[in-house]
């Protein structure tokens, strides 16, 4: 098997210079501009521009032989691009840029597609002197902040106390800048853009909490005096299009009227879910289907299998992790199943990390690794990130002794990697709105 540290490798760094407006950058062949929002270290944007290193367990041959660029190893392989071009990102947390920057690169992107404003002021800047965002965009993604809405927290919805920096307000009332509001937000932008589609991403325990789905999708159909059509939202498991992790996602998607081919929001209409125009992605994988076309689930062990141990290996994202310590409950105190598919994987770190390996007084099942002298330890940001199907060459802990690259620490690595979507979802979703485009839309 060829060793994951061989795939890997360092894009240059280029320095960030924050701008204040948009600029003009160079172009290439791609021809549909993305505007992406809550870009983290960009997941959805790597998924919707493609050209990325996948393993090969992930794509069904039956559906999706269309998809491959070429094989990189027996294990691996780099995914086609597709048309679309991100020529706005945006994020307010610090680690995301830096691990954004870090690796877009490689990719073709300048440092100052990324803007760290908040959403709010770059709206609210835009309406007032113009210039803060660019013209002419086809598709505006985006997954608005998910802690209100997540089973694992608070919960609080709409009514979050927190504004859109994350910091807690005072205020008895929340405003429609809170944190739990920032889906508003993205609703002006393509107010303002007037894009083609648009894609929105939240936790699943969105759509249990009263109407909060029900809200949003109303919203969104709002712009523009009812000028998109907006699809029910659908819950998508991430193990059911080949990656390996319990991870369910709502995505919302909408469809702008003016744009689109009068038949095509017709048969959407009227026929939902089995019109020939439903851009929502096809299962590939039998974790919750189980028919005969669909490919087994990814398990742990495909995409994990040719790691070297931390203290073996020359890749800093996996050399390093948390050394929270073994407690007897709460989460994060699992030992991971290889022979099944991960755990979801959050942002938060220390003791919330799985283990990778338990010793035997903590009930470990690996008892042939622990003989070998392999320790109980936790996963590593490389595992994290393979487990959410980013690339083997995806830089994320960078040391300071790296001078080409941001320093960017391992509890800021497992924190972009929990918030991002994994790309491999984001680009099957990305190649079905691909494969749709010319019979979609006008132009």
């Amino acid at each position: 098997m060829e060793n994951l540290d061989n795939i890997a490798r360092e894009p240059q760094f280029e320095l960030y210079k924050p701008v204040s407006r948009v600029q003009t950058l160079p172009t290439n062949h791609k021809t549909r501009r993305l505007l992406s929002l809550f870009s983290g270290c960009g997941g959805m944007d790597l998924g919707f521009e493609g050209g990325f290193i996948c393993h090969t367990n992930s794509i069904n041959m039956l559906m999706e032989a269309d998809h491959i660029d070429r094989r990189v190893s027996d294990s691996w392989l780099k995914l086609k691009e597709t048309k679309f071009e991100t020529v706005f990102s945006n994020d307010i947390l610090t680690e995301a840029q830096i691990a954004w920057t870090n690796n877009f690169k490689k990719y073709g992107k300048h440092a100052e597609t990324f803007n760290r404003n908040s959403i709010v002021d770059i709206v609210k800047m835009h309406k007032l002197v113009g210039g803060m965002l660019p013209d002419d965009i086809d598709i505006v993604t985006g997954g608005f902040p998910c802690q209100d809405f997540s089973l694992a927290g608070k919960r609080a919805g709409f009514n979050s106390h927190k504004n859109h920096y994350g910091k807690i307000e005072v205020a008895d009332i929340p405003t429609e800048e809170t944190r739990g509001m920032l889906y508003y937000w993205m609703k002006e932008v393509i107010a303002i853009t007037k894009p083609k589609i648009f894609v929105a991403e939240n936790v699943k325990g969105l759509v249990n909490l009263e109407n909060v789905k029900q809200i949003i999708e109303n919203d969104f159909s709002s712009i523009d005096n009812d000028g998109y059509l907006v699809l029910p939202a659908k819950v998508l498991h991430a193990a059911d299009y080949g990656i390996p992790q319990s991870r369910e996602r709502v995505i919302f998607i909408g469809i702008n009227r003016a744009k689109a081919m009068p038949e095509a929001i017709k048969s959407l209409e009227q026929l939902g879910e089995k019109s020939p125009y439903y851009p929502y992605p096809e299962i590939t994988h039998a974790y919750n289907h189980k028919e005969p076309h669909l490919k087994q689930p990814v398990c742990l062990l495909d995409v994990l299998g040719e790691l070297d141990e931390p203290e073996e290996t020359t890749d800093p994202s996996q050399a390093v992790y948390s050394k929270a310590k073994f407690l007897s409950k709460g989460q994060g105190q699992t030992e991971i199943k290889l022979s099944g598919i991960g755990p979801t994987i959050r942002a938060e770190h220390h003791g919330n990390i799985e283990f990778r390996r338990l010793s035997l007084e903590h009930k470990g099942k690996y008892q042939s690794e622990l003989n070998e002298g392999k320790g109980e330890r936790r996963l590593t940001p490389r595992e994290c990130a393979l487990i959410q199907t980013f690339p083997p060459d995806f830089v994320f802990v960078t040391p300071r002794t790296n001078e080409k690259l941001v320093p960017l620490s391992s509890s800021q690595a497992y924190k972009v990697i929990g918030n991002a979507v994994p790309p491999l979802l984001a680009y099957k979703i990305a190649m079905k709105i691909e494969s749709l485009w010319s019979n979609l839309f006008q132009a």
